[in-house]
């Protein structure tokens, strides 16, 4: 099945050249079905390049999944404009009153502020509340992911020496997990990041499961099996490009950057970087999605109760 957003949302025809099958309202309600509901909170300050992002791995599912573009009410997003922002979000104050089959919070270039200082956390954390009561399961990236392990379980953020930038080999901790279905023992995964949650902070917490990491670059992916809570700590979303564009984009501002690590061909910059981390991204967020669709309650409103 595939996946129904509105036809005019910019990502709808990159989907679709891509070759993700994409649906329109009047198709959907054809099917005899419940999508999955999936609300995508949307922290990023350029909205639509995360969007294409989320929506290709949620689209690439065989279910059919309804996804609803989210975002903080009080916070003014600095590069996408007001008016993408009226046509394809709602604020969770709008939403609130919903319930989610799945749930994504996403990364924001904030981390290196203590979380208290960030001006929406007041907001975050009743969101994360929220959560517990109208989710069924979540999924929670880089700063997003942070977020939220300090709000449930008091684990801390700590400040590198210099940014965690590239491409690192991590391990399959837990092949048996039905998140790392399909999984290789060892694989690639994108980091770019200015802080860090270690192992021995989440292993005070005996509901958190390490699934995957780095020698380098430590904790990748936790689970938490109560609340069906992921916390993703970097980047396998990401586009082919985007380590470049972070690194271009500080390169031409004058800021100190180093080269993203294990990236650019022969660390030419010159040369266009491959993709090896696209199949495990896939299979995450599909492992992610088909236990959803296999724990999730048939009445959507039911969603919450049984935890």
């Amino acid at each position: 099945m595939p996946i129904k957003i509105p036809d005019t949302l910019p990502a709808f025809e990159t989907l679709v050249q891509e070759g993700v099958r994409v649906m329109t309202e009047t198709l959907a309600i054809r099917q005899d079905i419940r999508p999955l509901q999936i609300g995508l909170l949307n922290l990023m300050p350029n909205k639509i390049k995360t969007e294409l992002q989320m929506a290709r791995l949620v689209g690439a599912s065989p279910l059919q999944v309804e996804l609803s573009l989210i975002r903080i009410g009080g916070h003014k997003a600095k590069n996408t404009s007001e008016d993408h922002l009226l046509a394809f979000y709602q604020t969770w104050e709008e939403v609130k009153h919903r319930k989610f089959d799945g749930f994504i919070i996403t990364g924001a270039p904030i981390e290196l502020l203590p979380y208290e200082d960030v001006t929406y956390w007041p907001e975050m954390q009743e969101i994360l509340d929220w959560t517990e009561t109208n989710v069924h399961s979540t999924m929670n990236v880089c700063w997003g992911a942070m977020a939220a392990v300090y709000h449930f379980h008091g684990v801390p953020k700590y400040e590198l020496k210099e940014k965690a930038f590239g491409v690192y080999r991590h391990r399959n901790l837990k092949p048996s997990s039905i998140y790392l279905n399909g999984f290789s023992d060892n694989f690639e995964v994108p980091v770019s990041r200015w802080t860090e949650v270690r192992r021995a902070d989440i292993e005070k917490s005996e509901s958190l499961e390490i699934l995957m990491e780095s020698s380098e670059m430590g904790v990748c992916l936790v689970h938490e099996k109560r609340g069906r809570r992921l916390y993703m700590f970097n980047h396998v979303e990401y586009d082919s490009t985007s380590l470049s564009d972070e690194y271009f984009r500080d390169v031409n501002a004058g800021v100190p950057i180093k080269m993203p690590h294990n990236y650019f061909p022969h660390n030419d910059p010159a040369l266009a970087p491959q993709n090896r981390w696209r199949s495990h991204a896939h299979l995450l967020f599909g492992n992610w999605i088909n236990e959803i669709y296999q724990t999730t309650p048939f009445d959507v409103e039911e969603i919450g109760t049984d935890l």
